[in-house]
């Protein structure tokens, strides 16, 4: 499947044995979703776990795999739901919120966001809501499971995966801003985009062609990432990167 830049309609439904059995109470019910994930993998597979719209009652509409190219699917398609990674390139996923708010607040038609990332980072959980996502679930979800909350959260409910709901209602409850990560606040957006791919062990040049920019940038980022956080290699970051649950 080539990468997608724009939606021309359902993006290739799979058939494969492994797709998701229809989640209770989907029948009759129908909604346009679009993926936003920076692995085409990835989206291949949710494609093929709940793009059967004759039996999962999902048509998935679009596809991205950074910011500019979400942002602009998203505008021509007008999906019901996003499912919205939150590490992307260009940003990020609050990135696409912040540049999707007049959607997201169409009182007629909105778009409705969902967080789908490995991430369970409270920064990262508190980030996309307080963004105006409507929940956050993480890639360990079953097929079945993500489609009930894709149509809970077309009707307008707030989901969550059970451990995540905590982070929300703390931060939420609380009349203090959330607890600040010294070291990671000393790093700029991109240097934080660019910590995260090195931790998840993207070369040099992929980074480059994931965030648009050079070698020589990703390297001068590397080189203050590490300056900054007062490490040596990337694998003291990788390790720094993990024990902060960032990648």
């Amino acid at each position: 499947m080539s990468e997608p830049t724009e939606a021309n309609g359902t993006a290739g439904a799979g058939r494969g044995a492994g797709a998701a059995e229809p989640a209770a109470g989907t029948a009759g019910r129908h909604v346009r979703v679009v993926l936003v994930d920076d692995h085409r993998m990835f989206r291949t597979g949710v494609q093929a776990e709940i793009g059967q719209t004759g039996q999962t009652g999902v048509e998935v509409v679009g596809e991205a795999a950074d910011v500019d190219q979400a942002v602009t699917v998203i505008t021509a398609t007008r999906p019901e739901v996003v499912l919205l990674d939150v590490h992307l390139p260009g940003g990020g996923g609050v990135e696409v919120l912040r540049r999707c708010a007049p959607l997201m607040g169409d009182a007629e038609q909105p778009v409705r966001f969902l967080a789908l990332s490995v991430s369970d980072a409270a920064e990262d959980v508190i980030g996309v809501i307080r963004g105006g996502a409507r929940g956050y679930v993480t890639k360990t979800i079953t097929g079945a499971d993500l489609i009930d909350s894709i149509f809970r959260v077309q009707e307008g409910d707030a989901v969550f995966s059970p451990r995540l709901a905590g982070f929300v209602l703390d931060a939420f409850a609380s009349t203090e801003a959330p607890p600040v990560d010294e070291d990671l606040d000393r790093l700029t957006q991109r240097e934080r985009e660019v910590l995260r791919l090195i931790a998840r062990g993207y070369a040099y040049k992929e980074i480059a062609k994931q965030l648009f920019i050079s070698v020589k940038t990703v390297e001068s980022h590397v080189s203050a990432v590490l300056r900054k956080l007062q490490l040596s290699n990337r694998h003291e970051l990788t390790r720094w990167a993990t024990a902060r649950r960032l990648v």
